[in-house]
């Protein structure tokens, strides 16, 4: 046996791309994603999370599998994946399989064509999932696609065209959207239908053409190299990677294995890095050992016993799945019930990249007390075998097993062998349940087994264990409520009794970590019931139980499902006689979108490293409110790697910034007021001595109070910035002496993180001279960054240049924010003299940077029976932050958006901006719209519930007509929101579906059906007069060919694809010959930042105009040779000596608002949209189903359909996000706990609409805009309140069946955990929430 402390370390070889790579000094602390990007210069692979939860490091991995004889392919999470573990393997990244240079391949073509990429950033994870999926089945089905999506996320597009695109790939494929005959369009015939209504513009078109798809041919793809299948097949020996702080061994057999551990008892066992790899990085916990078992055979071993079957530690979840669904397919149905709940619960655990190498053993060692899987192995009675030096045991896994908080029973010099799941047996029933936030790759709120067996023949109890998961440190039993139960008959009785047991056992402290506690108590009484139904529709069916489950209660048990997707985009075909040259009005791709989809598109972090680069990783506070002490950076500086800390002093200009107003520092100097605050910075070599390093600085501090985290807490403390602004019209007073009914209400709307795909990122490039700096930096806010990187050096402007590519999504989210990563890295490279590089973490973006603002409305309404509303007084309070950043702005929108599309004769609104310590929340799409009109849709609601009114009847009752004023005097023209609404509610059915809804709801006890119909009414401009102005540069070159910069940031929404556009049809050239490279300050200079929606609108008319001044000194050229061609004029110009470059300028016209005299126009014009959508809620989860969502948007004439569709798709499921799903959760002391995609979940491919209409206006030019189009990013997003209302409806038909009638709070985001305790039943009743004020709460609302 060799010496654990041998020096020499072995080669680490495997392929990339078919190229042979022998790594002589493998770092086992090395992902495989810092690999291929900084060794390997692949920036393909992109850095979402770094911890496996969004995909976009999706590579594919290939081997020999020698005990089955086959090459294995399979997607996985190279951020996760440590270089070390890839040893013999084929690596192929999104690089390798296609190039715009050589050739696509069809997965690449087809994202790219069907418009499935928008800011790009996540579409190589996509592409090389779906790439894994193909290379395993070549044919696969829409839920095979589906699957193998479950872990990547994607903020820009919605879903829908990634999916379109790819189902074009399935062997069901019939029509482009699976909705009729082979080769029929659903999409066609229905514009058919339209067409023949008299429409004469009204083509038949489609977003795409599947026929232009190149075919996938498998036998074209890349082989596995040979010479790894030789190296595969030679015999294992043991391996050791030696790294700085890490040694890796891989042992050569059991044997080996088990003297390591008895020599290493610390040592960690990895296989799939999935737990072990998030420890090290984000709880900065460090295991010098790691020993490597997945290639040792036993460990990998599945055999079959007469009592189940046993799988060795090291088989994989996906093996583990396809090992139990061919047993669940051969085997008599009551021998497999554990594997059939094993299988439920696989269905959704994490993402496939994650089961692809979790190994069910490190599944049950880590021992999370939230554990999908450990459940169902304790309340199954799986037995599980031990090993050491000293020999075997077997225990098995009950109560007894976890001992405590992610502590088990083993030895510290034992392994886990392997798992026995057992067989079930007749008059054995098993059900395993999960609740989660999101239902695909979400960790568990409470997870549970339950297994029951019935003395043969009869319903009598003879056992029963019952094991649940988040209700406490550990996996539990509720053995004392099992016990209560056994002898007795399986009847309506023991369901009443077993509640009650529940309820008194599985209790949870007040303040328990994860909060939500009464939910989760309530779901474990749930939970029960669905199990109690589950057994007792079984019993039926074998004539052992009286009856039958009721009708009404029978979806209660149905296991959760969904249809495939389907989809419909309407919109208007360009006029029969237009040039064929001329793009404007055609859905044609994103320009990037092929680069995109290879991995060639270059963003702020793929640009190569500089020779003498360093990284820099930020320092930040941990206390909310508190004096800076001391800095201690002693440990900092000893790390390998670190030149320099920087802090407040090393600043050579000033540290005061701020986006509007100087109320910031750029680094902190005695004082911090959040956490999070930037404190300093770390400057290093590498990014892993940097971030090292700065985990290493100790700061003390000496706490300070207040300390406000919450808008609760700034009202009691009157803690707000000013002014407080109010817009009023009319006479309250009168208002409600004419109403017949007031009611008054609240609602509270969390904020949002942005969760752009790419996080803050920037280079800083000092020049040497005269303070000069370039810095390339992912912002929508070029000149902003210039002029406060300047002032923090103390240099003027134009010493400045700030250059940006592409932006791998933005959201508002980089439009101030992105500066304060951007100025720390400008004062690092001026200190050090050399480039300097910094691209956040998630969890540090999403620490510091805030989000959307959270608000909370107060309102009083006055109303006539009829549902007419007379008088509203709203009050706002939304939760800024630390500093002012855009919150006053961010605050005046969602004043003059109070009334949505509603003529209130008498309103007053007025905002207050909470002034907490809370890192600054900023712009986000919609910039405090959405929030307004959430506030006024709440009121509305609430009308229509007091009057007993339909909503939809309410609301069309109160809304404004064309040339009706606005609370701030604009009057409304070109009002298109009757028309939007009536097209909604015929495209949707609204009718008939409502019908049926009704009947639903009558018919199903636990679930119900809820139906709403939401308008939205946003105005288009900066509310800042001065940012509504633009400029542009074109140039034309000698050869014909275009070159445009200009004032806007191109993050996926298409906007350099608009210009050129633009500038095609201005110019009359093809778009082919017209070229945007970049954003830069040195190009266009004091340019607004890309927001407001306005960006098409104000840079289309400044590209236009440079376009037209070129058009006119080319004229006299065109006139002399008019059989020419635009090279010709363009040479003849040239030689003439006319200037061919130009600068375009735009000022919106007509603008600007006066708070004092509510007098003005702050709006270009408005943007209208109308949505209808359906839900199901499982009333005892809170659990809710997307069934359909129909839009109608007014973006004028489109300027690009397909851009515009996926703008008003992506927004839509932004907003689904906003008002059902993502929830930032805080302690009381201003703590984030959401950090990352583990805890904080934005929409998933599982969360679109099962049925998805989107239809663009017809014949709605707009007078104000280029080419008559609309501003299209942020409209739409509010539409996505209608599922929150068509949630509500369903709750209240709940309330309805329970007897609980009229207005009901709830607050948004409409989360499972608010539905399920507005659902109010006998089973909430069991779990009242604890008295508030009696305990210290894990997390605050803020």
């Amino acid at each position: 046996m060799e010496e654990i402390n041998k020096t020499y370390q072995d080669d680490l070889i495997l392929f990339v791309n078919g190229k042979k790579i022998v790594e002589k000094n493998a770092e086992p602390e090395l992902p495989l994603l810092t690999y291929l990007r900084k060794k390997l210069c692949l920036t393909g692979a992109k850095l979402g999370c770094a911890e496996g939860g969004c995909g976009a490091c999706t590579v594919m991995v290939s081997k020999f599998d020698s005990d089955r004889k086959i090459i294995v392919h399979k997607a996985l999470n190279a951020c996760l994946a440590p270089v070390c573990s890839l040893h013999l393997c084929a690596v192929t990244t999104v690089e390798g399989i296609g190039s715009v240079a050589r050739k696509l391949h069809p997965v690449q073509e087809r994202i790219a064509k069907a418009h499935g990429s928008q800011c790009g950033f996540c579409t190589p994870g996509i592409v090389m999932s779906m790439y894994a999926l193909l290379r395993n089945n070549a044919q696969p089905t829409m839920r095979d696609i589906e699957e193998a999506f479950q872990g990547n996320l994607c903020r820009c597009t919605g879903y829908r065209p990634i999916l379109e695109g790819y189902k074009t790939f399935t062997k069901q494929q019939k029509g482009c959207c699976l909705r009729g005959e082979a080769g029929v369009c659903h999409v066609i015939s229905v514009q058919k239908e339209e067409t023949q209504s008299g429409d004469s513009t009204n083509s038949v078109q489609q977003l795409f053409n599947p026929s232009e798809f190149m075919p996938l041919d498998p036998t074209q793809e890349i082989i596995f190299p040979p010479e790894l299948m030789s190296l595969s097949k030679q015999p294992v020996r043991e391996l050791r990677f030696i790294g700085e702080r890490v040694q890796w061994i891989q042992p050569s057999s059991l044997a080996n294995l088990l003297q390591l551990k008895a020599e290493n008892p610390a040592a960690k066992l990895v296989v799939g890095n999935t737990e072990v790899g998030i420890e090290m990085k984000f709880k900065n916990l460090l295991y010098p050992v790691i020993l490597a078992p997945a290639y040792i055979p036993e460990l990998n071993s599945i055999q079959y016993t007469e009592n189940g079957i046993v799988f060795g530690a090291c088989v994989t979840l996906t093996l583990l799945g396809d090992v139990l669904h061919t047993a669940v397919d051969e085997l008599p149905s009551y021998q497999t019930e554990v594997f059939q709940a094993v299988l439920q619960q696989l269905r959704w655990f994490a993402g496939q990249q994650i089961r692809n190498v979790a190994a069910i053993g490190g599944n049950i060692m880590t021992a999370s007390p939230i554990s999908d899987l450990n459940p169902v192995f304790m309340a199954a009675g799986c037995k599980l075998t031990l090993m050491s030096k000293e020999g075997i045991r077997v225990l098995p896994m009950d109560d007894k097993f976890f001992i405590d908080y992610r502590k088990t029973a083993l030895k510290p010099e034992e392994i886990l062998l392997c798992i026995e799941i057992p067989y079930t047996k007749k008059g054995q029933y098993f059900s395993a349940f999960k609740q989660s936030s999101r239902k695909e790759d979400d960790i568990a709120i409470v997870t549970c087994g339950m297994n029951v067996v019935f003395l043969e023949g009869s319903n009598i109890v003879q056992d029963m264990h019952l094991s649940y998961g988040g209700m406490g440190p550990t996996t539990v039993l509720a053995s004392a409520t099992s016990r209560r139960l056994v002898g007795r008959q399986w009847d309506d009785t023991l369901m009443q009794d077993a509640c009650s047991f529940l309820a008194e056992e599985m209790t949870l402290s007040p303040c328990a970590p994860g909060g939500m506690v009464a939910y989760r108590r309530t779901l474990t009484v749930s939970l029960f019931f669905k199990f109690f139904l589950t057994v007792q529709h079984k019993l039926a069916q074998e004539d052992l139980s009286a009856e039958d489950v009721r009708a009404d209660y029978a979806s209660a048990i149905d296991l959760s499902h969904m249809d495939s997707p389907t989809s419909i985009q309407l919109f208007q075909a360009v006029p029969s006689g237009q040039k064929v040259d001329d793009m404007i009005g055609r859905p044609i791709m994103h320009l990037s979108a092929m680069k995109q989809a290879t991995g060639e598109a270059v963003y702020c972090d793929d640009i190569p490293c500089y020779e003498n680069e360093l990284y820099l990783a930020l320092v930040t506070s941990s206390k909310p409110h508190a004096y800076i002490k001391s800095i201690d950076t002693s440990d900092a500086m000893a790390v390998p790697g670190v030149v320099t800390f920087v802090c407040d002093q090393d600043i050579p200009g000033s540290n005061k910034t701020g986006p509007a107003v100087y109320d910031e520092t750029v680094l902190a100097e005695d004082k911090v007021t959040c956490v999070g605050h930037i404190v300093g910075a770390v400057v290093a070599d590498t990014q892993a001595h940097a971030q090292r390093a700065a985990k290493a600085v100790r700061i003390s501090y000496e706490d300070l109070q207040p300390v406000i985290v919450t808008i609760q807490d700034a009202i009691a403390s009157e803690s707000f910035y000013q002014p407080i602004r109010t817009i009023e019209r009319g006479d309250l007073t009168q208002g409600f002496q004419e109403a017949d009914n007031i009611l008054q209400g609240e609602i509270h709307i969390g904020g949002q993180e942005h969760f752009y795909l790419e996080t803050n990122c920037t280079v800083a490039v000092p020049r040497g001279e005269d303070g000069e700096m370039e810095l390339f930096v992912s912002t929508q806010s070029a000149a902003k960054t210039q002029a406060l990187v300047a002032k923090a050096l103390g240099v003027p402007a134009s010493h400045i240049v700030c250059r940006v590519k592409r932006m791998g999504g933005g959201f508002g989210g980089k439009e101030s924010r992105s500066s304060i990563l951007s100025t720390v890295v400008a004062v690092a490279a001026h200190k050090v003299k050399r480039p300097v590089r910094c691209m956040l973490d998630r969890e540090e973006d999403m620490l510091v940077t805030g989000g959307r603002h959270p608000f909370f409305g107060r309102y009083k309404v006055g109303f006539k029976r009829n549902g007419k509303v007379m008088a509203v007084d709203v009050t706002y309070y939304s939760n800024a932050g630390n500093s002012a950043d855009l919150s006053l702005s961010i605050m005046e929108r969602a004043l003059f958006h109070m009334d949505n599309c509603y003529n209130i004769p008498h309103i007053r609104g007025t905002g207050y901006i909470c002034r907490t310590n809370l890192p600054s929340n900023t712009a986000f799409r919609g910039f405090g719209g959405p929030q307004g009109m959430m506030v006024t849709e709440s009121w509305m609601n609430d009308v229509a519930l007091a009057c007993g009114l339909a909503a939809e009847q309410v609301r069309e009752m109160n809304m404004y007509k064309q040339g009706d004023l606005t609370p701030f005097h604009q009057r409304l023209e070109q009002f298109t929101i009757h028309r939007c609404w009536q097209e909604c509610l015929t495209i949707s059915d609204f009718c008939q579906r409502k019908a049926n809804i009704e009947l639903y709801n009558k018919q199903h006890r636990w679930t119900k059906r809820g139906l709403s119909i939401i308008p939205t009414k946003f105005g288009i401009s900066f509310t800042a007069v001065f940012l509504n102005q633009a400029g542009a540069l074109v140039h034309i070159y000698t050869d014909g060919s275009v070159l445009i910069t200009h004032g806007g940031t191109e993050m996926g929404q298409g906007l350099h694809t608009k210009m050129v556009q633009v500038a095609s049809r201005t110019l009359e050239i093809p778009s082919t010959k017209i070229h945007i490279s970049e954003t830069s300050t040195n190009t266009v200079p004091n340019t607004s930042p890309t927001a407001a929606s306005a960006s098409s609108d104000l840079n289309g008319m400044a590209v236009y105009n440079a376009c037209k001044t070129l058009l006119q000194r080319l004229e006299p050229y065109k006139a002399r040779n008019p059989t020419g061609c635009w090279e010709n004029w363009v040479t003849a110009a040239y030689f003439d000596r006319v200037n061919l470059s130009a600068n375009g300028f735009y000022k919106t016209p007509d603008l600007g608002y006066n708070f004092e005299t509510n007098s003005g126009h702050p709006f270009n014009y408005f943007s209208y949209g109308v949505a209808v959508s359906e839900v199901e809620i499982d009333c005892l989860t809170g659990s809710h189903k997307n069934l359909h969502t129909s839009i109608v948007m007014d973006v004028g004439k489109s300027l690009n359909p397909a851009l515009d569709i996926g703008q008003v798709e992506g927004a839509f499921m932004q907003g689904v996000g906003l008002f059902t799903l993502e929830e930032l959760r805080y302690s009381s002391q201003g703590y984030l706990y959401t950090r990352g995609p583990g805890m904080y979940k934005i929409p998933a491919f599982g969360d679109i609409p099962t049925e998805l209409k989107v239809s663009l206006l017809r014949d709605a030019p707009n007078d104000k805009a280029i080419f008559s189009s609309k501003a299209v990013g942020e409209p739409p997003l509010f539409l996505a309140a209608s599922v929150f209302y068509a949630i509500k409806d369903a709750i209240t038909a709940a309330r309805t069946d329970a007897g609980v009638l009229g207005p009901f709070r709830l607050d948004s985001p409409a989360t499972p955990e608010r539905i399920r305790n507005a659902c109010q039943d006998t089973f909430t009743k069991l779990c009242p929430p604890p008295e508030p004020g009696t305990y210290a709460p894990w997390d605050v609302r803020v």
